[in-house]
């Protein structure tokens, strides 16, 4: 396109005397440089109010995880899956599943113990080796952390930084945990705010059958899944904070 503007620069200079011709290649010239206008169907114009992270728990789940990958990926949406070392062990293949679906693959605890009753080292430990299992199995370190249950406290949130860890709780709760309904969990995601982040559950079936129309929903209110990044924001969550957001991919 350049090569085509400079090739019409030149003969403007060298057709001064001819008005007619001249207005032609000027008219050419500006149909060349005119910007393209992004269609009304591309990403940036779904995401214009920015993102959301969709996040599901306690996988992988051999009742549930292909299927939940299934409807993120006919919704042509992502989300941060956080594995228990104990579930990754036991069905590495879902893991890979995730990863080739382009998901994102956090840490949740070997166990799921309650972390802040246990003590040290057994707390760091749970978390080390999950690490230690999720790197075994995709090659990559994880970088973000959920402590089960939310429960978290200042020796928690050190061990999740002495591994260089992110740790992510949420601002939405679907509650798909206490048994609600498809139509309760989208409801819940209706409500996410640019840079909120859902609580979900891998094993829940009602979230799976609720990927479709939270995707849809979101889509409708120009907001798209994202991947979970830190910020220097306090991002409230009871009566703490932690410091992450959903960012586009």
């Amino acid at each position: 396109m350049i090569r085509h503007l400079r090739r019409l620069t030149d003969r403007l200079c060298a057709v001064p005397s001819h008005p007619s011709r001249l207005a032609a290649l000027t008219a050419a010239a500006l149909v060349v440089a005119a910007p393209i206008p992004a269609q009304a169907g591309t990403t940036s114009f779904h995401c214009r109010n920015g993102y959301v992270g969709l996040t599901y728990d306690d996988g992988p789940t051999p009742e549930t995880t292909s299927s939940l990958l299934h409807a993120l990926r006919a919704a042509n949406a992502k989300a941060t899956f956080f594995n228990t070392g104990t579930a990754a062990q036991a069905h590495p293949e879902l893991v890979r599943a995730q990863q080739r679906a382009g998901m994102w693959i956090a840490n949740h605890t070997m166990t799921h113990p309650h972390l802040t009753q246990i003590g040290e080292p057994a707390a760091f430990n749970e978390i080390a080796d999950t690490q230690r299992v999720l790197r075994r199995i995709t090659g990559d370190r994880p970088t973000l952390f959920r402590p089960p249950f939310g429960e978290t406290n200042d020796q928690v949130r050190a061990d999740a930084a002495r591994l260089k860890l992110l740790e992510v709780l949420w601002t939405v709760d679907s509650r798909d945990w206490a048994g609600a309904t498809t139509a309760e969990i989208v409801a819940a995601a209706d409500t996410l705010q640019p840079g909120g982040i859902i609580l979900m559950h891998d094993w829940a079936q009602p979230s799976v059958d609720a990927v479709p129309q939270i995707v849809n929903n979101l889509r409708k209110r120009g907001l798209c899944p994202g991947k979970i990044a830190f910020t220097p924001r306090k991002i409230p969550y009871s009566d703490i904070f932690f410091h992450a957001v959903a960012v586009a991919p």
